[in-house]
């Protein structure tokens, strides 16, 4: 019953920034890791950044310094902010949760809905 609700994305020329918002509804859970997947034309989809329950945050090596993954417990939101993008970039950005839901001892793996980011000039 969860539902994880993206919003952002668009186009964006090279050296733009954009924001995208995943937002978590419809049911109680406990967080293992939450993160963003991203899959260009043609390319592997690839984990972009995550954050663990305890914090932890992890990027590919290629978006470092320029992308900032955050979340805001009180809300169930995760955001990506994403600054310098570049043409390489263009994918759709999808949001990912593995979470435990209150009463079950197992995990349960989540996708939102993907999103368009262009990045061209």
């Amino acid at each position: 019953q969860l539902q994880l609700l993206v919003s952002g994305g668009g186009f964006v020329q090279p050296g733009g920034s954009l924001s995208l918002s995943c937002a978590a509804s419809g049911s109680i859970f406990t967080v293992n890791t939450i993160g963003w997947y991203r899959q260009a034309p043609g390319k592997q989809r690839e984990l972009v950044a995550q954050i663990s329950s305890g914090g932890t945050i992890n990027y590919v090596n290629s978006v470092k310094g320029r992308f900032t993954i955050s979340r805001d417990n009180a809300k169930n939101t995760m955001y990506l902010q994403m600054n310098s993008l570049q043409p390489e970039e263009t994918a759709v950005y999808s949001c990912n949760a593995d979470i435990n839901p209150i009463g079950l001892s197992f995990s349960i793996i989540y996708w939102g809905q993907g999103t368009q980011v262009t990045v061209s000039s």
